[in-house]
Formats: structure tokens, sequence, C-alpha cells
């Protein structure tokens, strides 16, 4: 059902966090291949995306390049794009898949899904969880630590990842808040890729 995009560059120990996280979504068929856009690291990076069985594409271009060349070497018609080292919650792939179906049902495959984004060691208590929702309440626009789910098809229709510094808060900008849903799933530890 998705293909799960992660971009990478001497990231060895994010990457095995963040693929660890995948396996259970993998086994249950939510996760149907894992592609990591590599820029040259000179690290374990790729030798970890190797043995975990994920697709490796090796590329000194830029972030957008390596990005959209990920997505367009993808099989399934759901991309989601992660950063090395994010750790969805536990419930993540049943909500993304309840997501997704239900977009398709409705004909909407003109919108994304980011997920609520946590603190790392937030408190799971009542009053933790409400300020993580505050401030998710006040951000204008979603983080690329928050990953992103999309459609193919969308994704093709914006023009991928837009060349720049910031190619990933630039194409969330070309999204716009009012076609992001905002999964209840929350998402820790994502680091800025090479």
């Amino acid at each position: 059902m998705l293909s799960v995009v992660i971009p990478t560059r001497d990231c060895e120990r994010a990457l095995v966090r963040t693929l660890a996280v995948l396996v259970g979504a993998a086994v249950a068929g939510a996760v149907r291949e894992v592609i990591v856009a590599d820029a040259g690291s000179q690290d374990e990076t790729t030798k970890v995306a190797e043995i975990a069985g994920c697709t490796t594409l090796v590329s000194s271009a830029p972030l957008a390049a390596r990005l959209r060349a990920a997505a367009a070497a993808a099989r399934a018609s759901w991309l989601m794009f992660l950063r090395p080292g994010a750790m969805p919650d536990p419930a993540w792939a049943e909500e993304a898949i309840r997501v997704v179906e239900d977009l398709e049902r409705h004909g909407r495959l003109d919108m994304g899904a980011v997920f609520r984004t946590e603190p790392a060691g937030a408190s799971p208590s009542l009053g933790g969880q409400a300020m993580a929702l505050l401030r998710e309440a006040v951000r204008r626009q979603p983080s690329p630590d928050q990953g992103l789910l999309i459609g193919r098809r969308f994704y093709d229709t914006l023009g991928g990842h837009p060349d720049g510094d910031a190619p990933e808060a630039a194409l969330l900008g070309r999204i716009g808040r009012r076609r992001l849903i905002r999964l209840r799933s929350g998402i820790t530890g994502a680091e800025l890729p090479g």
C-alpha cells in the first residue's frame, strides 16, 4: 500500500531506529517497500539499508532530486516521506491505512497527511498531550519532521519536491494546511537529512 522514502547521509543509527518501527507495518502489508535515497554516506548507512531489504538509491544530487528519483522508483500508489530517526507511534500504520482508504473512497486524492509531533521524552500524561496539541494548533505550517503521506498522483501533479535549500518544507507549503490532515499518531526523533 505504501512506499516509504527516507533521505539519508551518514545516519546509520538514526536509520536503524526508523526501520525498526516500520517492520510491523511491513509484516502487516501496510508498507510495500522502503526506498533509501542516500547522498553518498561514508558510514554504514547503505549497508544497514541493504541488510534490511530496502531499495537503496545513491546519488550526489541535491536532496530534492534524490527525493524525486526515489518517488519515481516507488511501486505503491501512496508515498510516505520520513526523515531518518523518525519513529511514528506503534498504531501509525492502522491509522494511515484508514486515512488513505477514506481519501480514496471520497475522491479526495488532492490531500496529504502529516504526523503529530512529539518532543523526545514527551510525557504521556494528559497535560503533556494537551500541550502537544496546543503547539500543533498554533504552528502555522507543518514541519518536515512530521513526515508526509501523499498519493503518488498528487505528488506528481505538484511537481514533486522543488529544487532549493528546503525542498521538504517547500513541498508542504505547496500542499498547504487546508489539504493536510493531521494524524492522531505522533512522531519523534527525526533528523535533518543531508
